[in-house]
């Protein structure tokens, strides 16, 4: 029996509704999708590895212009 996932949206996103959710509860994977749009939205798959790096590299700002 899989999993369902369990979305949870960032603490430091408040009451906005135009955030990303993120479910990390499941083996191997971890899935994000836009909140706004809820169980409609597209969702992307990756390895947790993947997306611990994608993660880190936003907050030592590899990203910022």
């Amino acid at each position: 029996m899989r999993p369902n996932p369990v979305w949870k949206k960032s603490s430091r996103s408040g009451q906005a509704n135009a955030c990303v959710e993120v479910a990390s509860n499941l083996p191997e994977r971890t899935l994000v999708r836009d909140s706004k749009l809820g169980d409609s939205s597209p969702i992307l798959s990756m390895s947790a590895a993947v997306f611990e790096s994608f993660v880190n590299n936003v907050k030592t700002g590899k990203f910022d212009a």
